[in-house]
């Protein structure tokens, strides 16, 4: 075999390497992180046109910053913490999330259900999740104080205190500068519980600065 035919195999040789060394970096960095979003009819685009709601826009603005992620909404109109709780074990097994945003609370109030049966829901979705190796950044509401002072102090502080708990990332409020604005019903829909279009961008600045610490 001649010298050149030596060189052509030496350089055939070191580029099948090369091409190998690439594909095996490919394989290590994986494929973009999974963001599940796990939550209530604010966040299931109610009474919107589709890719009005924050969960929408929070795909273009990782889009447009070019922040590879792929967000699946899991969120259904009505859910309660029970809800999420009971489908939390297969989307997780399905999706491979590596961040779980939890919204979910309000219906539970609205129901007028217990606190401590709320935090107990809540506690065991942020619990599944972490054992399933995903961040997690959990999404509070409040409530009105026609609910009574105490409740209202204790459904409010029961998102701080399962997100201190269990060391998560924390919105305290979901609707601040929504819902507690001086004309609220001016960012609501008719039935003065869902927000309308153009409160979900504020929503989702609400979101954004603690999500972004789960993306680094």
């Amino acid at each position: 075999m001649g010298s050149d035919m030596l060189d052509r195999w030496k350089r055939r040789d070191f580029i099948a390497a090369a091409l190998a060394g690439s594909y095996q970096v490919a394989f290590a960095a994986g494929t973009p992180p999974v963001i599940l979003v796990v939550g209530d009819s604010l966040s299931a685009e109610y009474g919107l046109k589709r890719g009005e709601g924050w969960v929408a826009l929070l795909e273009k603005r990782l889009a447009g910053q070019k922040i590879a992620a792929t967000v699946v909404n899991a969120s259904i109109s009505g859910d309660t913490t029970s809800g999420g709780r009971s489908r939390l074990a297969p989307l997780l097994a399905q999706h491979k999330p590596s961040i779980v945003i939890i919204e979910l609370g309000g219906n539970d109030a609205l129901r007028g259900l217990p606190v401590q049966m709320t935090e107990d829901n809540l506690t065991a979705m942020v619990v599944a999740s972490q054992q399933a190796r995903a961040k997690v950044l959990l999404v509070g509401m409040q409530m009105p104080p026609n609910y009574g002072a105490d409740y209202t102090r204790r459904f409010a502080a029961m998102y701080a205190k399962v997100a201190g708990t269990h060391k998560t990332g924390l919105v305290p409020f979901l609707l601040k500068g929504v819902g507690d604005v001086a004309d609220p019903l001016s960012m609501f829909q008719a039935d003065r519980i869902h927000p309308k279009a153009l409160a979900h961008p504020v929503m989702l600045d609400n979101v954004w600065p603690e999500l972004k610490k789960l993306l680094k």
